[in-house]
Parts: structure tokens; sequence; C-alpha cells
């Protein structure tokens, strides 16, 4: 399978299919650390990211702010002191659509690339 954090999301309109649970399944491989969690009724999928500062929590969520922007898709992301929570899914379809799995995979790429060498 081609490495999600390569893919670039793909425009999802009002009524594009969730994921079957076949298709998490696969994608789901591809991004340890993760969890699929229901909020609200929603599945998301759900990562904590941890750091010793607050002002590198801070600069973490900058950086999928970032990308989010740039991707056009984006995430609810809870800022703590020494904690990042990121949760991906697709607002339009209130569900789970490759979108948040390519996601998911850039933000670790993101994690491991501000991890202090």
């Amino acid at each position: 399978m081609e490495k999600l954090y390569k893919r670039h999301c793909e425009p999802c309109g009002l009524g594009a299919p969730v994921v079957t649970e076949e298709e998490a399944n696969e994608f789901f491989v591809s991004v340890p650390g993760w969890n699929r969690e229901f909020h609200d009724g929603v599945e998301k999928l759900v990562r904590e990211f941890f750091f010793v500062e607050f002002t590198d929590a801070f600069d973490f969520t900058y950086k999928i702010a970032s990308l989010s922007q740039r991707e056009d898709h984006h995430p609810s992301i809870k800022t703590e002191w020494g904690k990042v929570t990121v949760y991906w899914w697709t607002h339009r379809i209130n569900g789970l659509h490759v979108n948040d799995f390519i996601m998911a995979a850039k933000t670790d790429m993101i994690a491991k690339l501000s991890a202090p060498s």
C-alpha cells in the first residue's frame, strides 16, 4: 500500500461514503498509535502526543494547523501542558474517510520530525 503520508487529501463533499470496516482496518495498520473512538456518536481517529514543554506542544499544534490549512482538512486539536490530543474525522459525512487516515499519517510524520534528537 502506498504510504499514506505521501498522499494528498481529495475533496470530500457532502454524501461522500465513509470508509468501510474493511478499508478502515486496512488503513488503520498504517497509523499505529491512533485509536478509533466514538465521540458524540461520530467515529474519529484520536491520538495523544506528549511534550516536556508547553511551547513544544504549542509548536506542534501550529504545525498541524498549518498542515490542515494546506490540505483543506481540519481536525479538532486540544493543546494542554505536556499533551496535544488530535481528533481526525470528516465533518461533512460525520465519520471516517480515507482523508482522515492520510492526515493521521501526516500528523505522525510531523510528530516524528518534531521530536528532540
